[in-house]
C-alpha cells in the first residue's frame, strides 16, 4: 500500500509543479524583459515631451515686486528655468549651485519659478540663503501646468532660440548645471 499510495500522489504533484512553473514564467519573463530594456538608463533622467520643442511662453512677476518678466523678452540668451519651493529640501540643497552658476555666467539668464508657496516665505528664504537671480510668482500655477511640473525641483534648460534642450527633475550639482548649459549655449 505504501508504494501504491506514493505512486498515486506523485503524478498530480508533478503536474502541479509544471503548472506552477508555467504560471511563474508568465510573470517572470516579462519582468526580466522590462528590466533588461532599462539597463544602463539613468533613473533620474526624465523624458519630457517638451524637450526639443519651444518653451511655453509666460509673463510672471518677481517676488518682492518689480517689472513682469516674459520669456519672449529673453530670447537670444540661454535660460535656466528652475521650479522650486521654500518647503522643498532638494531645492534648498541645489540652491547654492544655482546661485554660484548664476553669479559666474552673466551670459545666461537664470530664473526661479516658485511652485505652490507664499511670497512672505520666499522673501524669508532669499534673506536667509541669498539669491543671484529673480524668483517669479506663478499664483494660478498655469506656468507649472504648461511645463508639466509634477514636483520640485524641476529645471529646464532653454537655448537661445527658445527651445527646451534638457529637463532635470532632481537637485542639480554644479557640474550638471555646466553640462546642460553647454547644450543650451550651442
Amino acid at each position: 500500500m505504501t508504494s501504491a499510495g506514493s505512486t498515486a500522489t506523485a503524478a498530480p504533484r508533478g503536474l502541479l509543479n509544471r503548472r506552477v512553473l508555467a504560471v511563474g514564467l508568465l510573470f517572470v519573463i516579462p519582468l526580466l524583459v522590462v528590466l533588461l530594456m532599462n539597463l544602463g538608463r539613468d533613473p533620474h533622467a526624465v523624458r519630457s515631451p517638451l524637450v526639443g520643442r519651444a518653451a511655453p511662453p509666460f509673463v510672471l512677476s518677481p517676488a518682492g515686486g518689480g517689472a513682469p518678466v516674459s520669456l519672449e523678452s529673453l530670447r537670444g540668451r540661454p535660460i535656466v528655468l528652475n521650479f522650486w519651493a521654500t518647503w522643498c529640501a532638494p531645492c534648498i540643497q541645489e540652491h547654492p549651485a544655482l546661485n554660484a552658476a548664476a553669479s559666474a555666467r552673466s551670459d545666461v539668464t537664470f530664473l526661479g519659478v516658485v511652485y505652490q508657496d507664499e511670497e512672505a516665505r520666499i522673501r524669508e528664504f532669499q534673506k536667509r540663503y541669498g539669491s543671484a537671480y529673480p524668483s517669479l510668482l506663478d499664483p494660478d500655477g498655469k506656468t507649472a501646468i504648461a511645463y508639466g511640473i509634477a514636483g520640485v525641483p524641476e529645471t529646464f534648460f532653454i537655448d537661445t532660440k527658445g527651445t527646451i534642450v534638457a529637463k532635470v527633475s532632481y537637485a542639480l550639482g554644479a557640474d550638471e548645471i555646466q553640462g546642460h548649459l553647454e547644450k543650451a549655449a550651442r
